[in-house]
């Protein structure tokens, strides 16, 4: 009985149901896309797709229509539907007349700089109106492509599972979501996601975001990578020219056209069209356009923003109803473009928000989000899709089976798993993918490199990977690496088995053991590369290390949000090295090799340490403050705080040594944020500090080292890790210490307003550091230097020049930064 209530009222529904289609074009008859629909003082509405074409469901009855389109005259149209029908309606808009007649022009400024004025010095209060709402929301994200190369440095680029056609362009990545948001203002936001769709990919959850598209132009800039000063900034007329193109009414409102310029094209601005309310002096309408080097994502070309507004009746304001960001890219032969749409409807401006409202989860998916069929966003999607955009679903989601069966990942297997000739040297990888599984093999090539003790030395390595599950979160690591080196004739073996349980609190097991080489600062603050070219080239030999034996496990896991623990427990057994090699490819007569001693690099015969063996024990906590995440069916993905910094916990123990002064504890500290401070840069500061208990006779290996720089070239994205000046082991110590770095890049923010070098799209980066240790005068530094450089799209150089001041004396010398570096070690 309660089946056939059920099925009556679902027919009865349907049958109160009605829709309007139609296309949207110009006079031309040139389709007109992202055309805002909606229902006259309501927030009900569509918005038209690429090609013109809209949907809108409505109930019976008659219906005042409104067609607004950024450009064009506004269009009202009276609608009857009646029940189960749909009603053919297509529009042609005209281009909107504006006109100056109205307008009185002095022999001064220009009329725009007035409405400037009254709309800045009414941006709080705008935002105000806005700061607390609920909403629906729903995205759309294409990326396209129109060229990709075969292969890039030798390696094969691949079809992107299928989703380029024969000419290898095609949509590669095409994804829906349909969401409810609630905000408050300053940062509070949340977003539950009811809805995702990701083509070619009925398990995948969709990377749009409400909050990644949370842009106001009434904020003083925009963020995307860089801060973009707003239009209507409160130090826009610093930054703009303005014009008033024009005015035209909407309804009883006069809409003012405004033509921005940048006073400085090289500045982080934006150029294009304003369009804000007389009177109301809000904002109707935004066509805005930045570039990739602007917002210092040179890949990107530019950018445009369009925003249009929709007035609200009841609360006598204007309020964002759709917004599209278009974009075109290209970088290593990949070029492009893509888009996302946003659509906003159902606002409540008084929502009853209380303390348990927000929470630091900004965003969860439903249960079941990323299974909704065909017919649900048929009936539920705003925008319809384009013919592009539905045949890449029907394509790819009929041919996802087909790529998940065993024979397809089979025979696609069988091509990948194929032996090349240089795989011996550069390495090999046999996959299963049907059953997730792979056996890997890494030739010595990657791992070739030369010091003073070893001489060259290469490695090969073995693993195995295993997953229990298909989104990679339940998974088992085992592995193995082998290296040898010449001049010491040693080959050296170590292993491990690392087994992760989920994705949500990471838990994460781990056994390792061997023997290997290790520097006596465990950071490693110079590379295997670096050293390679510095000894070889420089007979510069910094590098120093010992041989470590031993058997360790690992526990990891977040235990609550913004809490994860780490520890490890093992067996070490320490042994010297000595230099076995004297062999340079640019001998120098003035410099020689030093020792491996980091005590005493002139004495060779004698070593920093003694073997010995110890247990070894480390506690660390990691502590995000207000840290944010995103919640979904199968793990959590930590997003940290933008307010708080991050603190990091650490107990250190060494027990059961076989000297006795050996044993000791440290307990140490570190306090690291990233500020962004408008328009005017990026502040990054790290505290450090640490003591030592019964410390005093430790082993060199177990003294606290400070990472020093003597290669003079950086690798790092900033510099707050480490000392650009300081040799490597000159402050070491085993008693109280503290170090403190900050770095702020100005982001263009000074090199931007100077002509000639505003051109150029480079940063000044200033930054201090201050090292000090019990019983010794302090070591600090202070550095200026120039990010950002490079030529065209590659900007990965850097140049600093450092002075650092110690006992009485100072140093100077220029820090080549070579950031691609870091992607080798």
């Amino acid at each position: 009985m309660n089946r056939l209530l059920l099925l009556i009222l679902l027919l009865t529904t349907l049958c109160m149901q009605g829709q309007i289609v139609g296309k949207v074009t110009d006079i031309q008859g040139e389709p007109l896309p992202f055309v805002n629909i909606y229902l006259e003082n309501s927030y009900k509405g569509t918005t038209t797709n690429d090609d013109g074409n809209y949907k809108l469901d409505v109930g019976v009855g008659t219906y005042q229509i409104r067609f607004q389109f950024l450009g064009y005259t506004t269009h009202s149209e009276e609608v009857t539907v009646t029940a189960g029908n749909v009603r053919i309606l297509n529009i042609v808009l005209q281009e909107e007349t504006t006109s100056l007649s109205e307008v009185v022009i002095s022999k001064g400024e220009d009329p725009a700089y007035r409405i400037l004025r009254e709309t800045i010095a009414r941006r709080k209060e705008n935002l105000d109106k806005i700061a607390a709402y609920t909403a629906d929301f729903y995205s759309r994200g294409v990326w396209r492509v129109d060229s990709i190369p075969e292969k890039i440095f030798g390696q094969e680029v691949g079809d992107f599972d299928g989703q380029l056609d024969s000419t290898r362009t095609g949509i590669i990545y095409l994804s829906e979501t349909l969401s409810e948001i609630a905000y408050r203002s300053p940062d509070d936001f949340k977003e539950r996601i009811l809805a995702s769709k990701v083509s070619g990919n009925d398990n995948g959850f969709s990377f749009n975001s409400a909050q990644d598209a949370n842009f106001s132009f009434y904020e003083n800039t925009i963020d995307l990578n860089a801060a973009i000063v707003s239009p209507i900034a409160s130090n826009a007329f610093s930054y703009y020219n303005y014009i008033l193109d024009g005015i035209f009414y909407e309804g009883t409102k006069l809409i003012n056209k405004i033509r921005v310029t940048p006073k400085r094209p090289n500045d982080r601005v934006w150029s294009g069209i304003i369009y804000i309310v007389e009177d109301d002096w809000q904002l109707y309408g935004v066509e805005l356009t930045t570039t990739g080097q602007a917002i210092q994502v040179p890949f990107i070309s530019q950018l445009l923003f369009k925003q249009n507004f929709q007035f609200d009746t009841a609360n006598n304001f204007w309020v964002k109803r759709s917004q599209t960001i278009d974009f075109e890219f290209g970088f290593f032969g990949f070029n492009g473009d893509g888009k996302f749409i946003a659509v906003y409807s159902n606002y409540d401006f008084e929502p009853a928000f209380d303390k348990k409202s927000f929470t630091n989860e900004v965003l969860r998916f439903e249960p079941e989000a990323n299974k909704k069929d065909s017919l649900f966003w048929r009936g539920t999607r705003p925008v319809p899709l384009t013919d592009e955009e539905l045949n890449d679903y029907i394509k790819k989601d009929s041919i996802q089976t087909l790529r998940k069966s065993q024979v397809y990942l089979d025979s696609i297997d069988a091509k990948n798993n194929r032996f090349n000739l240089l795989d011996p040297i550069t390495g090999y990888t046999y996959k299963n993918s049907f059953k997730r599984w792979d056996i890997s093999y890494e030739g010595p090539f990657p791992k070739l490199h030369f010091n003073t003790v070893q001489g060259w030395n290469g490695g090969v390595g073995l693993s195995y990977f295993k997953s229990y599950d298909e989104n990679r979160s339940n998974w088992i690591s085992i592995f193995s690496n082998a290296t040898y080196g010449f001049a010491d004739d040693r080959i050296r073996v170590t292993g491990g088995i690392v087994r992760n349980f989920n994705r949500t609190s990471r838990l994460n097991l781990s056994v390792y053991g061997g023997s290997e080489v290790r520097q006596f600062n465990a950071s490693e603050p110079i590379s295997p590369l670096i050293n390679t070219v510095a000894t070889l080239f420089f007979e510069r030999n910094y590098m120093k290390i010992y041989e470590r034996t031993f058997a360790q496990l690992g526990y990891n896991q977040e235990l609550f949000n913004g809490l994860r623990i780490a520890t490890r427990f093992g067996y070490e057994q320490r042994s010297p090295l000595y230099n076995n090699t004297d062999y340079v490819t640019i001998p120098n007569d003035d410099v020689v090799y030093t020792s491996n001693n980091p005590l005493n690099p002139s004495d060779t015969d004698n070593a920093a340490i003694v073997e010995h063996e110890l247990f070894k024990s480390t506690i660390t906590a990691n502590i995000t403050f207000g840290q944010k995440y995103m919640s979904y069916p199968d793990g959590k993905f930590n997003l940290g705080s933008e307010k708080y910094p991050a603190l990091s916990l650490t107990f250190e123990n060494a027990l059961a040594a076989s000297e006795a002064g050996y044993n000791y504890s440290q307990l140490s500290a570190q306090l690291y944020q990233s500020v962004t401070v408008g328009n005017k840069g990026e502040f990054v500061y790290r505290l450090k500090g640490g003591t030592f208990f019964n410390g005093e006779d430790i082993s060199f290996v177990d003294y606290q080292h400070f990472n020093g720089n003597q290669t003079r070239v950086g690798t790092s994205g900033n510099y707050t890790n480490g000392f650009n000046l300081l040799p490597y082991y000159r402050l070491s110590t085993n008693e109280t210490y503290f170090e403190g770095h900050v770095e702020h890049d100005f982001r263009g923010w000074i090199l931007g307003k100077i002509p000639g070098i505003n051109a150029l799209n480079f940063n000044l980066v200033a930054g201090a550091h201050l090292l000090s240790i019990a019983n010794t005068k302090p070591y600090t530094e202070v550095s200026l230097g120039i990010d950002n450089l490079g030529i065209g799209k590659y900007r990965l150089l850097r140049l600093d020049y450092v002075r650092s001041y110690f006992n009485g004396e100072s140093q100077g010398a220029f820090i080549f930064g070579l950031k691609f570096l870091g992607l080798f070690d």
